[in-house]
C-alpha cells in the first residue's frame, strides 16, 4: 500500500504535457478525518467522494477489517470523536449544499463501536429541547458543538460547547457555555462559572480547567482548581497583540500550565506557568528563531508525551523515548515526507496513526506498529494527484521598501523555468498566518498551469513575530499594499517573474488587496482576480443592508479601530484606501466574484462595487454564486470559479 502512495514521489522526468484536471485539485477530500481509539485497537475514518455521502467506518488496526460503518441517506457524517473504546460520537453536515441552502446544524449522535446502537443527542433542525433546568434528559438543542480536544475517554461523558446568541436580531454570540453530556443516558448539565464565557479548555485528564471570559474589550483567563473554585490567572486586551499577552495551550502536569507568550521578545514561545503563583519560567520549553510558537499538546496515559507544532512545516517534539524512536523509524520508511504521529491516549496496542505529506504530496494516512515496525497504508485526501506533476514550494524572504523583512511562499511549476508568468496570491484575514509548507490546491493548480505563485506574508500577518504583526496596524491599502508590490519587484529581480505578466489574486482581505493593487500599482499588475472581497472598510462596521454580518460586535467595537482604523478619526484614510470610492482608478482587467450568502463580507460589498465599475466602464467580469458564503463550499462552484480563473489568466498573462 505504501508503494502506491510513494510512486507519485518520482522525479519529474516523465511529466506529461497535459495539465491535471481541475477536479483532481478541488474535489472533496476522500479521507477527511482519522481518529485512533483510546486503546489504539480501532480506527475511525471519515471517508467519501464526489458521488457518495461522507460516511464513518470503524476498522480493526490489527487486521484492517471493517468493524462497522455508518452511512446516512440525507446527510454526510461530519466530525467524529471517540468517547471511549466502545463508543463514538459524530455530527452531520451537507457537503453538497451551499451555506445559504443549508438547513441543518451539526447535531450530535452517539454510536456503539459495532454500529448496532445509535442515539441522537442533539437536534440538527433547530428548536430547543430544554427541560427548563440545568439537568437535561431530553435531546440537546441545535446549538451544541463538539470541542476540538479529547475528553477523558474513560467513561460515557463528553463535554460540548454551546454558543448563546444575543436576544437582538443578528449573529452576535454573547457567550459560550460548557455542557457535561452523558452520551449513554442523554442527561446533561451546564458547568457553572464566573464572567461571560467565550472559550474552554480541558486539562490532560479531560477535566474542564481553563475558561476565557470577556468584558469591555478585555479577556480574562480563569483557572478552576481541584476543589471546583475559579480564580483569575491573567487579564489582557482581546484584540491586538502585546509583548506580555499570553494564551493557554495545555497542561504540563497538575501544577503547571503551558502558555504561549513573548516575555518582551519578538517571537512567541512556549513556557511553563506555575498555577499556584502565576510565575512563568525564565526559559522557554519550545522556541523558534523565525516563527511564533503554534502547536498543541500530545497526551498519552494522562501525561504529556510530546508536542505537535508548526514552523515552516508541521513537526513534533517528543519527550517520550519510545515515541522518539517511532518518529525516527517512520521518517526512515517514509523519507522525504513530513510524518505526524499520534499515539493512543490509553495504549493497549502498539499501533499509532501517521499522517504524511509534502509540498507535492497531499496528506495520506498510515498505521505504524511500534513493536514490529510495520507501516500499513490506509488512504489519502487526493489520490488522483501525482506528486511528480506538482511544483516545489519554498519559503523565501525579501526586503520591503522601508527595510522590513517579509517572508513569502514561492511555488514554481514542476518543470521550473525563468521569467515565468506569475500570480501573487494574497491571503485573507489579514491578521492571520497565510500559508505553510505543504500541498495546497489553489497554489498547485496555478503552478500546474505554468504560473509561478508567490504568497507574501505582508506586515500584519501573524506567526512571524510581533514586529511584523504590529507594523500592519492601520495599514490597509498603505504599507501592507506596498509589501505585496515589493514582493513582485523581488521576484522580477531574481529572474523568477516576467514583469509584464503578473496578476494579483485573493479572497476576503486578499480580495481587498487585489482591488487596491489595481488602484495603487497598475504598472505592477497586468490583471486582478478578487473574490469575497472587502470593497470598503466602513462596510465592515455596517452589515450592508442585505445580509447580516457574522463579525462579532466586540471585533467591530474594539478590534477594527485598533487594527484597521477608527471610523471617524481615519475617515480620510478610509476614503483614499477604499476600492469602492476609488473604483474609477481600476483600469486593469478584473474578475470579481462573490457569494450571495456571505456573512463575513456581505453581498453589498460586491453589488456596490459592481455598480461603480460598470459606471466607470471598467474592463471587469462579474460572477455571483447563489447561496454561497465566504468561500466556495460545493464542487460545482469551485470548478466553475477556477475554470473562469484559468481562462482569465490564460487570456491576460498566459504563455507566450
Amino acid at each position: 500500500m505504501i508503494k502506491y502512495f510513494l510512486a507519485g514521489l518520482a522525479t519529474v522526468a516523465g511529466l506529461a504535457q497535459a495539465a491535471p484536471p481541475a477536479q483532481h485539485f478541488f474535489e472533496a477530500a476522500r479521507y477527511k478525518e482519522a481518529r485512533l481509539s483510546p486503546s489504539g485497537r480501532y480506527l475511525a475514518l471519515r471517508v467519501g467522494s464526489n458521488e457518495t455521502r461522507d460516511s464513518l467506518a470503524v476498522i480493526d488496526t490489527d487486521t484492517l477489517q471493517v468493524v462497522s460503518t455508518k452511512r446516512l441517506a440525507e446527510y454526510d457524517v461530519g466530525h467524529i470523536c471517540w468517547v471511549n473504546d466502545e463508543r463514538l460520537v459524530y455530527t452531520v453536515t451537507d457537503k453538497d449544499a451551499a451555506p445559504g441552502d443549508r438547513r441543518v446544524a451539526p447535531g450530535l449522535y452517539a454510536m456503539s463501536r459495532d454500529g448496532k446502537e445509535t442515539r441522537q443527542l442533539a437536534e440538527h433542525h433547530g428548536g430547543n429541547q430544554s427541560t427548563g433546568s440545568h439537568i437535561r434528559s431530553r435531546m440537546e438543542p441545535w446549538n451544541t458543538y463538539l470541542m476540538d480536544e479529547d475528553g477523558a475517554q474513560d467513561s460515557n461523558i463528553i463535554y460540548v460547547e454551546r454558543p448563546i446568541w444575543t436576544a437582538k436580531a443578528g449573529y452576535d454570540i454573547e457567550r459560550t457555555e460548557l455542557v457535561k453530556l452523558d452520551t449513554a443516558s442523554g442527561q446533561s448539565s451546564v458547568l457553572s462559572h464566573p464572567g461571560i464565557s467565550q472559550g474552554w479548555m480541558l486539562d490532560h485528564k479531560g477535566v474542564p480547567t481553563i475558561m476565557v471570559s470577556s468584558k469591555d474589550g478585555n479577556e480574562t483567563i480563569n483557572y478552576r482548581d481541584a476543589g471546583g473554585e475559579w480564580r483569575d490567572v491573567a487579564t489582557q486586551a482581546t484584540y491586538g497583540s502585546s509583548s506580555q499577552g499570553l494564551s493557554p495551550i495545555g497542561f504540563y502536569d497538575d501544577k503547571r500550565l503551558l502558555v504561549r507568550t513573548r516575555k518582551n521578545g519578538d517571537k512567541a514561545a512556549l513556557y511553563l506557568m506555575d498555577l499556584g503563583t502565576g510565575k512563568i519560567d525564565a526559559e522557554p520549553l519550545v522556541a523558534m528563531a523565525d516563527f511564533d510558537f503554534n502547536g498543541r499538546m500530545v497526551y498519552s496515559q494522562q501525561r504529556l508525551v510530546g508536542i505537535h507544532y508548526l514552523a515552516d512545516a508541521r513537526s513534533s517534539a517528543w519527550f517520550d523515548p519510545a515515541l522518539q524512536a517511532a518518529q525516527k523509524e517512520v521518517d526512515r520508511q517514509l523519507a522525504g515526507l513530513v510524518n505526524i504521529i499520534t499515539p493512543p491516549t490509553h495504549p493497549d496496542s502498539a499501533w499509532m496513526l501517521v499522517a504524511s505529506y509534502s509540498d507535492r504530496q497531499p496528506r495520506f494516512y498510515s498505521l505504524y506498529n511500534s513493536n514490529t515496525r510495520e507501516v500499513k497504508g490506509l488512504g489519502g485526501t487526493h489520490p488522483d494527484i501525482k506528486a511528480a506533476e506538482m511544483g516545489a514550494q519554498d519559503i523565501v524572504k525579501y526586503r520591503a521598501r522601508d527595510g522590513l523583512e517579509i517572508p513569502a511562499w514561492l511555488t514554481l511549476p514542476a518543470k521550473g523555468g525563468k521569467k515565468l508568468p506569475m500570480v501573487v496570491l494574497v491571503h485573507g484575514g489579514p491578521y492571520v498566518r497565510g500559508s505553510e509548507w505543504g500541498w495546497d490546491a489553489d497554489g498547485q493548480f496555478l503552478a500546474s498551469r505554468g504560473y509561478a505563485v508567490l504568497e507574501p506574508e505582508f506586515r500584519g500577518s501573524t506567526g512571524y513575530g510581533l514586529k511584523l504583526f504590529n507594523a500592519g496596524r492601520k495599514q490597509w491599502g498603505l504599507k501592507m499594499q506596498d509589501d505585496i508590490a515589493d514582493s513582485v519587484k523581488w521576484a522580477v529581480d531574481k529572474g523568477i517573474a516576467d514583469p509584464g505578466r503578473v496578476c494579483i489574486m485573493g479572497g476576503s482581505y486578499g480580495g481587498y488587496a487585489t482591488l487596491m493593487g489595481l488602484v495603487n500599482d497598475p504598472g505592477v499588475y497586468r490583471c486582478g482576480i478578487a473574490y469575497a472581497a472587502v470593497t470598503d472598510i466602513p462596510l465592515l462596521y455596517d452589515s450592508g443592508m442585505a445580509v447580516l454580518s457574522d463579525l462579532p460586535p466586540d471585533y467591530k467595537t474594539y478590534g477594527v479601530p485598533v487594527l484597521v482604523g477608527d471610523l471617524e478619526k481615519d475617515a480620510a484614510q478610509f476614503t483614499a484606501t477604499s476600492p469602492l470610492k476609488q473604483a474609477a482608478r481600476i483600469k486593469r482587467p478584473l474578475l470579481l466574484a462573490h457569494g450571495t450568502d456571505d456573512r463575513r463580507v456581505p453581498f453589498p460589498h460586491y453589488t456596490k462595487l459592481r455598480s461603480a465599475l460598470q459606471e466607470a466602464k471598467a474592463d471587469a467580469e462579474f460572477v455571483e454564486y447563489i447561496g454561497e458564503g465566504h468561500g466556495w463550499s460545493t464542487l460545482k462552484t469551485r470548478l466553475d470559479f477556477w475554470g473562469r480563473v484559468e481562462k482569465f489568466l490564460d487570456k491576460h498573462i498566459g504563455q507566450k
